[in-house]
């Protein structure tokens, strides 16, 4: 099942639905309702299993309400968790494995489908890039979860960009000895959705192709079973460090062979296979331009620029 946040008026708040072919189902009578959205949806999380069978026949009987006719917004609009892995994919490198490594991004920058992205008025960072990942929706409370036993913690998938603000290169803003994250946590800068697919939708979350568009250029495209780090390692290494709850999510990395900048005026698109697409717009108070095209710098990931910069290595 796709489920999703949605409203049909501006002056309601959101409320769960079923994402169907024809268009959006209402489950607000057939869930608990939190005292938020974010609640809400995680008390279907919690719930969801006891609840399945009657959410089936509730959707194969009722009629949706069309495209058109309703907006998406953020299927988890203020998550208590959000981890992102550092890198996490091969990109045509030969070398050990690095460790794995995630930082926690701020949950008041999440932002869903048909939002725009708010470049920030500082003129230190460099510039500012996207990121298209695979986001883990949680089920909890989960900790110390093996990787023999991962699904228990994992309710179903997100589509997640993870815009970032860069010092120079690929080196996250601010840069210093210290690796602050905080470039990637001004607010817009977690879009989230359209929805969560629940995991029986999915087999296999380290097989599922990635793509990202910027004004219909192509640029992130990838699959996912090029991490260094697969879903079940994931869990099992941030669930020993800290408490997963219902409603956390995990962004699994990206493959930096396909970065480009944001600027303004820019209409961005991520789409993940088995979950679905969602394009947002790009706005900067500040006019601010670079080159636009994927980022084949010094520090690029880029197969092209691998060949261009270290012209002796030895390519997967």
């Amino acid at each position: 099942m796709k489920l999703v946040l949605f409203s049909t008026d501006a002056e309601r708040p959101l409320q769960p639905g079923a994402w169907v072919a024809e268009g959006v189902v209402p489950l607000t009578g057939c869930v608990r309702q939190g005292h938020n959205p974010q609640h809400t949806m995680e008390c279907l999380i919690d719930d969801y299993d006891s609840l399945r069978e009657s959410l089936v026949s509730h959707v194969a009987r009722t009629v949706p309400i069309p495209h058109g006719q309703y907006r998406l917004g953020p299927p988890l609009p203020r998550p208590g968790k959000i981890l992102c892995c550092i890198a996490n994919y091969w990109e045509h490198e030969q070398r050990e494995r690095r460790d794995l490594n995630l930082f926690l991004k701020n949950p008041d920058a999440v932002i869903g489908p048909g939002d725009t992205i708010e470049l920030p008025e500082f003129t230190e960072p460099w510039c500012f890039m996207h990121e298209a990942e695979l986001g883990l929706v949680l089920r909890g409370p989960a900790k110390r979860v093996p990787q023999s036993r991962w699904r228990e913690a994992v309710f179903g998938y997100t589509a997640f960009m993870d815009v970032t603000a860069r010092g120079q290169g690929r080196t996250t803003w601010p840069s210093n000895r210290l690796m602050s994250w905080l470039g990637k946590s001004f607010d817009t800068f977690a879009p989230i959705g359209p929805c969560i697919v629940t995991a029986d939708e999915i087999d296999n979350p380290n097989q599922l192709h990635v793509r990202f568009w910027n004004d219909g250029q192509l640029r992130h495209n990838y699959n996912t079973d090029d991490m260094e780090y697969t879903v079940p390692e994931i869990i099992e290494f941030a669930s020993q460090i800290m408490t997963l709850h219902s409603g956390n999510v995990i962004a699994c990395g990206t493959n930096h062979e396909g970065l480009g900048f944001l600027q303004d005026g820019e209409q961005v698109k991520i789409e993940i296979e088995g979950i679905g697409a969602m394009e947002l717009r790009v706005h900067d108070p500040l006019k601010r331009q670079w080159e636009r095209g994927i980022y084949m710098g010094e520090d690029s990931t880029h197969h092209d620029a691998v060949r261009r910069y270290r012209p002796g290595a030895v390519l997967k």
